[in-house]
């Protein structure tokens, strides 16, 4: 008997736990009721809070919410972390052939005679090379007022062909949460 009421109480539970499915989409309904949207302070060195700027910019732009300065009016707000780098990358190689050869004879008498001779060959090539790199990289999540995460997103950039890379980091997340707001109309 035990082991049927062992088996029909971890079916139960089973159930009770909502599939990944349904639970992103839970996610993406709760997108439809936001109105209003804090940005808070990014967390992650100096570049973080220009990058915040950014984001507000390219949030405001997309025209899905109203952004506020206000959290207490705020229906979620935005949290996460961001970094803009810039660094040197250097690359350094070196290739080299060599080849040595030496032969030599000697007497010692009173008519003295020696041979010598001597071959060498070599190339050498040696190449330094150094790129300047600049990258970004934020991880942010709407947060609503029970402190449920209801979408979040990771997203990098090395810079693009007319934007700095916070700027694309910016437009990528902007992109992927209007993406994720059509997704969610679509299923009313």
């Amino acid at each position: 008997m035990r082991p049927l009421l062992l088996l029909l109480t971890s079916a139960a539970v089973a159930s009770a736990q909502p599939s990944p499915a349904a639970i992103e989409e839970t996610s993406l309904r709760q997108l439809l009721t936001i109105r209003r949207v804090y940005v808070d302070r990014l967390t992650g060195g100096e570049t973080a809070a220009q990058m915040r700027d950014i984001l507000i910019s390219t949030m405001e732009g997309a025209k899905l919410f109203i952004l506020t300065e206000n959290q207490e009016r705020a229906d979620v707000v935005l949290r996460g972390a961001a970094e803009d780098l810039v660094f040197t990358e250097t690359h350094q190689s070196s290739e080299g052939i060599n080849a040595h050869a030496n032969a030599g004879t000697g007497r010692s008498s009173t008519k003295s005679g020696s041979a010598y001779g001597g071959i060498s060959v070599g190339d050498n090539e040696s190449e330094h090379s150094a790129d300047r790199r600049h990258e970004a990289i934020a991880a942010v999540r709407l947060v609503n007022k029970d402190g449920d995460v209801i979408w979040s997103t990771t997203q990098e950039s090395l810079g693009a062909k007319f934007r700095g890379a916070s700027s694309d980091v910016a437009d990528k997340i902007t992109a992927k949460l209007k993406e994720d707001f059509e997704r969610a109309k679509k299923l009313r």
